[in-house]
């Protein structure tokens, strides 16, 4: 059957069906958090964005074949039972996601200042991404506090600003210890996937 390998793994599988998640971003870090999840048997999923497919997606975005349709459109039609949410997330809005409603919350959105608000919202059921982009080695990747952070310049300005709003809860990140390229908007699947995959892995682990 279609999970059967996937029970022999989790103890706690038949459970999954109840756990319900937010995942905020889609793009190629959310997507691929998305896919893992799903095809794990996790099937009652929230997704917020609301930003359409682009050309220049293609190289590490599940469904950017689809230029110019909504990416929670597409997911949605992609995973069945997906629930979609086209939304541009800000620090106002934040409050209008009904966080109480969900066991976990993945934040894989760019926008430094929502960030730090859907932190501070969703904490402690958040697990988060920190800078994917400009990296090569997936073999880099890490798992552990914000407050542990180390070589990831977002993580920085996230650690910097949730200081200077006193906050000091602990929630885990995933990030790179690999120094950025210097380069312009640059990123590679094998990071940005293997970021969602790291995610998807946390949530599981700390679920079953």
């Amino acid at each position: 059957m279609r999970y059967d390998r996937c029970k022999k793994l989790f103890s706690k599988f038949e459970h999954l069906k109840d756990l319900k998640i937010l995942i905020c971003g889609v793009g190629g870090v959310g997507g691929y958090a998305l896919d893992c999840l799903y095809r794990s048997g996790v099937s009652n999923i929230t997704i917020i964005d609301y930003d359409v497919f682009d050309i220049t997606n293609q190289n590490r975005q599940i469904g950017s074949e689809f230029i110019g349709e909504k990416k929670v459109k597409v997911l949605s039609t992609l995973y069945p039972f997906v629930t979609p949410i086209d939304m541009k997330l800000s620090p106002e809005n934040i409050k209008d996601l009904e966080i109480d409603k969900y066991d976990i919350v993945i934040d894989a959105i760019d926008d430094i200042n929502a960030k730090i608000e859907l932190i501070k919202a969703a904490y402690p059921k958040i697990i988060s991404s920190m800078g994917a982009a400009k990296r090569i080695d997936p073999t880099k990747i890490r798992i552990d506090s914000i407050w542990k952070t180390n070589t990831d310049p977002l993580a920085k300005k996230v650690r910097d600003k949730l200081k200077k709003d006193n906050f000091n809860g602990d929630f885990k990140v995933v990030y790179s210890i690999e120094k950025p390229v210097k380069c312009d908007m640059g990123s590679f699947v094998g990071v940005t996937g293997a970021f969602g995959f790291a995610l998807c892995s946390e949530v599981l682990k700390d679920f079953v």
